[in-house]
């Protein structure tokens, strides 16, 4: 098996340095039980002073349409919630546009199919196989994480009616905090729908929700490990990862034996100064299981009057939540950040692809 290393380091605090590397190896070709193919590399985060965590990435048509390009027909409603001057001479147009102009319906659609996938390859076949749907609980974070359809997954592959237990946790703002300036609240814990024995009973515990800082995904793995105490595996599904979120995930206090993975469309991310939130790709090849669909992508972005690359600072997950939920919002929060950073809205950027 041939792997390659990628090193990483983050001192912007000064009393915690983090220096590691992400060790890959070469994807492997898989097959799905509900007969899908795609492919998926195994992958390990190391830190120098201690501490690692094993991931899975995948490519399949649809986690490739999440995270790159996908081929669609303008329509006339997506014109106008862009701003798109004369929209009416545009729609009907076939183009490519990236991923995250895919919003509301279309995009909790599309994840669907995408975890429908990652659900069925075999890093977690080999698990829920061995194990009785009595022994899986999911545990969606809202909001974003509610629309992963994880649930719906294991009951498309295995045929498991699993129990979901909802949370409720985000971020509010705490200047104590280095770096973040963010700390996490936990609202909502819905585990009241399971009495002990049947709290005893879960073994595996699939979290859905994108890693950004790792603030939340840290809190609430400590908390569903204090409260599911014969825990085994802790499967977290993150379609949207930064190597930042990761690193807090390897270093945080093991609270239980269960064993953390993370599983991730396609490829890691790079979180952004200054407040390390927003999450852009990372230019390396070796990075992306399919390396050509990353220059179509940032071919797509381009560049600014200044000759950044755009897709350098073009976030992957931009309003996260909001892309699901208010695609209003989500171009709000694009085109502020595009305007900030390098003087361009989605509308520009969509016109100079279209002539």
């Amino acid at each position: 098996m041939t792997y390659i290393r990628h090193p990483f380091s983050f001192e912007e605090d000064p009393s915690n340095p983090i220096i590691g590397h992400v060790e890959m190896e070469q994807p492997l070709p898989c097959e799905t039980t509900i007969g899908g193919s795609g492919f998926y590399r195994q992958a390990h985060l190391a830190l120098k002073n201690g501490g690692g965590l094993d991931l899975v990435l995948y490519h399949n048509p649809f986690t490739a349409a999440f995270i790159y390009m996908r081929e669609t027909v303008l329509d006339q409603n997506l014109l106008d919630l862009i701003g798109i001057p004369n929209s009416s001479a545009l729609a009907g147009r076939k183009v490519k546009l990236p991923g995250q102009l895919m919003m509301g319906a279309e995009r909790t659609a599309l994840i669907d199919r995408a975890t429908t996938y990652l659900v069925g390859a075999e890093p977690i076949a080999a698990i829920a196989r061995q194990r009785h749907q009595q022994n899986l609980a999911v545990f969606p974070i809202a909001r974003e994480g509610l629309k992963y359809g994880v649930a719906e997954a294991l009951h498309a592959n295995y045929g498991y009616y699993c129990d979901e237990i909802l949370l409720d946790a985000h971020h509010v703002f705490d200047s104590s905090v280095p770096v973040y300036n963010r700390k996490v609240e936990l609202g909502i814990f819905k585990d009241k729908d399971l009495d002990k024995g049947q709290k005893d009973k879960i073994q595996v515990a699939f979290i859905a929700d994108s890693i950004a800082s790792g603030l939340v995904m840290k809190e609430v793995i400590a908390r569903i490990s204090d409260r599911f105490e014969y825990l085994e595996h802790v499967e977290v599904v993150a379609p949207l990862t930064t190597i930042r979120g990761l690193c807090r995930l390897a270093s945080a206090p093991v609270a239980s034996q269960a064993k953390v993975r993370v599983h991730v469309f396609e490829t890691l991310l790079n979180a952004l100064p200054p407040d390390y939130y927003y999450s852009a790709h990372i230019p390396l090849p070796e990075l992306h299981i399919d390396p050509v669909q990353e220059q179509e992508y940032r071919a797509w972005w381009g560049e600014d009057s200044s000759g950044n690359a755009i897709a350098d600072t073009a976030c992957a997950g931009y309003g996260w939540s909001e892309a699901f939920y208010s695609p209003r919002k989500q171009l709000q929060m694009m085109n502020a950040e595009l305007t900030s950073r390098h003087g361009l809205t989605i509308a520009d950027i969509l016109l100079r692809n279209v002539k």
